[in-house]
Parts: C-alpha cells; structure tokens; sequence
C-alpha cells in the first residue's frame, strides 16, 4: 500500500483542508476589496457631481471662480478635487490650497505589508489568484498628472466629451496601493465648457484590508499547526495500534494455517479497544476449536483403529483355517466390525452436519407435538423393558428450533436412558415453558452418574457404562451430540442426580433464538 494509503497522510489531508476555510476567507476579500472600492468610487462620484452641479450654468469655466469654490470647501473631503476647462487646462486644484489629504496613512500600510508574514502570505494569495484567475492588469503610474498644466488623460478626454471618465492608476510616491480616477464633465445647457477630476488613494482601505489578512494568514498557519498536531496524535492513537493489531494477525498462525500465538488484548476503552478484545476472544474461540477439532481426529482415529484391527486379524485367520464354521465365525466378526465403524462414521458425519447447519434460519415449531411423537414412536416399538411417561403443559409449546434437531435431542436422551434404566421401571419425560426459555427432562431410574463425570458425559466417544457394556453399539457420541445442537441455539444441557436415583438430563433452549454468531466453546 502506498504511503497515502496509510491512516496519517490521510488524517493530514483532511485537517489541512480545513486550513482551507480561512484561505477562502481570504480569496473572498478581494470581493470584498471590489465592493468597497466601488463604494469610494461612487462617494467619488457623488463629490465630483455636486461640484459640477456649482459650476455649470455660469458659462466658461474661470481660474478664479473655480478657486474659490474649491476654497469654500475648506478642505472637508478626503478626495482630492480638479477643475479643468473644455481644453483640459488646469483651473483649480485642492491640494494646492492646504495640507494634502493623500497619501493618508500609507507609511502604516507600507509598515505592514513589509512584515515577514504578510510577504509569504500575499505571495501565496498571489500565486493562487494567478492560478485560477490569471495575472493582474498591468497599471499606468498617477505621476502622469504631476507638474503638468494640461490633463489629457482618458477620464478627461471622456469627461470632456459629454460622458463620465474612471481610471485606476498606481499611486505616486512609493506606496503600495492605486488612486481611483473620477471625471464628470460641466455643462452650460448643453455644451460642456470643462470637467471636474476626483481622486482618492485607496490606501486606506487596504490599511483595513491589510490588517484582516493578516489575522487571517496567523489564523491559517495555526490551523496548520493544529493539524500537525491533531493527525500526530490520532496515528499514535489510532495507526500504531491497528498497526500492532495487523502484525499480530500476521504472526498468530502459522505456514500450516495452525493458531501458534494469540490477540492480546486492551485495556482502551474506545472502539480499538474494543476490536482488540473481540480479537482476543475470537482468537481464543478458535484454538479451543482447533484443540477439539485435534482431539475429535484422535478420538475417531481411535475409534476405528480397533474395529480395523480386529478385521485384519480375522481376515488373516479366516484365509488360514480349513473348518467352515470356523471361517463363518471370523467372517461374523469382520462384519460386525464393518457395522460399528459405519455406525461410527455416521455419527461423526452427523456431527460435522450440525457444525454446518448452525445459526440457519428456522420458523417456531410446537414442540409440545414433536415430543408426543417420539414418545408414541417409541411406545409402539418397545413391547417390555422400561416405560416412557411423558407430562407436559396442554397445548402447544412454540420455540424456535429446527424440529428434527429437536427430534434428535429427544431421542438420544430417550436412548441413553433406556440404556441405563432396569426393566420395570419408568422413564420421565418433562417439557415444560416459562416466560423466556423451554426446558425437556428425561429422568431414569438407573445407577446415575457420578458428580465428578456429569460433565465428562458430554465429550465426545466419552461413556460411562461399564467394560461389559462398551462394546454394545454405544460409541459415546450420543450425548455429545445433544450439547452441540443445544449449544448451537444457546441452550445448555446439564446432567443432575435422580430422585430418588438414576440420572437427570435436563436441556433448557431459549424461546427465541437471540443470536446467529459462532457458540463459544461450541
């Protein structure tokens, strides 16, 4: 995976775009810019139209007169004014007449614009309006005007011609800003005998405007500070661990796919945290598996070690011995071992259908008809030997469970039970329902099972009957089987001791099936 591939570049790059919220602010100041330009521009204009109003309707335009019309105005206005006759001749200027109102406070302005930030952040606002918008306009400088008699430029030309007149030059004089230009021409009816020139630096304005950029670039290198930060602390929050959490996944199992190691787990209290530990008890949910998957190899493995022996034996002794009978005996025993290891592997084939056929979707079933069936099956095909009594609630018992699972439960127990309990006496067979959960007890009246065994029951190719009994059909995985399609709908079966004697299977299975997840254990 590439580098921006990883957690941190990509943490990075989303916190600096947020850099970009100011950096727009920013770019959106020179609409701002405009705005308020056009603002002084058409203040400019008001000014130039109100003196151009005094002056026409008087015939041509005289030097004294326009004078002292500029002098009753006792230098009130920022602009600065001039009065031109219809040749463009200089009658009148305002700065003449007192301090000069231009160029303002552009030392200031210059004063900040020289500072080390606002350099490198014009430069970068430079390049960016470059980019999307092109380069600036190239300016003429507003020295044109200085020290001439006759104004010829192309406001003048247009004011002098019956229409208005603008232009934006570079100001004089060093300063880093442009004079707006405003020229309305004076009437007399309707010849126009001159013009009235408005000018005013925009410096500042770009004083205030400079001030807020500046805020604004301190505001963007801070977000990028922050952003270092803020990405430095999620990778060492958030990338190491997973990366920690990635390379032990990579060494938990071997080049044979064997579990040699676990997840450790975490004490984090975020969702990491949580990953972490749901890895460690899956981890450990599969070496359990794995170990029972060895153990149930061995156990099989054993299981027909023995059968396979035995016809090995009796096929080497039937193909030696003359006598028929003889031979008919050894043949007897190979195919009752045939029998039992088919018998075996059945069971085995079972369970690894049930391990398969976990967590499938069922409907609710009525249990309640399901038991009376296998009871009523068994009743018609046992004549002696000991009686079922089934009780049970009246009417139907709903519970969410595949009814041959179910069927499977009860006769395995029902078989296990006939096995142990001595002729003559009765098999109980107990369903009950409560609020949450329905629990099946089969109850016999046989020898029991010791407190230390009645876990062991359950394990596979387990049995607890005695020597002369082992060889009898029962392998040891009926029980096993009832756990593992009880624990596959999270129920739980326990083995308790009779009353008065004899043993007690009793399985509880919720009502509804809360979860299709993997059985711990299971």
């Amino acid at each position: 995976m590439g580098r921006f591939g990883r957690i941190f570049p990509r943490l990075l790059l989303f916190n600096v775009l947020l850099v970009f919220l100011p950096v727009a602010g920013l770019l959106y100041l020179d609409t701002y810019e405009q705005q308020i330009l056009q603002s002084q521009e058409r203040s400019m204009v008001q000014q130039g139209r109100v003196l151009a109003a005094a002056l026409g309707g008087q015939g041509p335009l005289e030097e004294e007169s326009s004078l002292a019309l500029l002098a009753r105005l006792e230098q009130r206005v920022d602009a600065r004014l001039r009065i031109v006759d219809s040749e463009g001749g200089l009658l009148a200027d305002s700065s003449r007449l007192g301090p000069k109102r231009e160029p303002g406070d552009a030392p200031a302005l210059d004063d900040l614009r020289g500072g080390w930030l606002y350099r490198a952040g014009a430069r970068a606002t430079l390049f960016v309006q470059r980019l999307f918008l092109g380069p600036p306009p190239e300016l003429a400088s507003s020295d044109v005007y200085d020290g001439v008699s006759t104004l010829v430029g192309r406001e003048i030309q247009a004011a002098l011609g019956g229409r208005y007149g603008a232009a934006t030059r570079i100001t004089s004089g060093g300063q880093r800003s442009v004079t707006l230009y405003s020229a309305i021409p004076v009437r007399d009816g309707e010849e126009v005998v001159g013009a009235v020139l408005v000018s005013q630096s925009t410096a500042r304005i770009l004083g205030g405007l400079v001030d807020i950029r500046l805020d604004i670039f301190r505001t963007v290198l801070a977000s990028i500070a922050v952003a270092i930060v803020l990405s430095l602390v999620f990778s060492a929050t958030i990338a190491r661990p997973l990366s920690k959490l990635r390379r032990q996944a990579g060494e938990i199992v071997d080049r044979r796919g064997r579990l040699r190691s676990r997840f450790d787990g975490s004490s984090r209290n975020d969702e990491i945290g949580d990953l972490a530990r749901a890895l460690e008890v899956l981890s450990v949910q599969v070496e359990s598996h794995q170990a029972k998957l060895e153990s149930f190899a061995s156990d099989v493995a054993h299981e027909l070690k023995n059968p396979l022996a035995s016809i090995r034996t009796a096929t080497e002794v039937a193909g030696e011995v003359e006598d028929p009978d003889e031979r008919l005996k050894f043949l007897r025993m190979v195919e009752r071992d045939v029998a039992r290891m088919e018998h075996v592997l059945s069971e085995v084939r079972e369970l690894a259908t049930l391990d398969a056929s976990r967590n499938q979707p069922v409907a609710p079933v009525d249990v309640a008809a399901v038991t009376r069936a296998v009871v009523d099956g068994y009743a018609l095909r046992q004549d002696v030997g000991p009686r079922i009594v089934l009780t049970f609630s009246e009417g139907p018992i709903d519970l969410e469970i595949d009814p041959e699972h179910y069927a499977r439960i009860l006769t395995n127990l029902l078989d296990n039970a006939l096995s142990f309990a001595p002729p003559g006496t009765d098999i109980g067979v107990d369903l009950r329902s409560t609020t949450h959960d329905v629990e099946l007890g089969v109850v016999d009246r046989g020898p029991g099972i010791a407190e230390d065994l009645r876990e062991q029951v359950f394990d596979r190719f387990y049995s607890a009957r005695p020597e002369a009994h082992r060889g009898d059909g029962h392998l040891g995985l009926g029980l096993a089987i009832v756990r593992a399609v009880v624990e596959s709908y999270r129920g739980q079966v326990v083995c308790k001791p009779g009353e008065p004697q004899g043993a007690h299977l009793l399985v509880i299975l919720p009502r509804s099936r809360p979860g299709r997840g993997p059985v711990p254990g299971a």
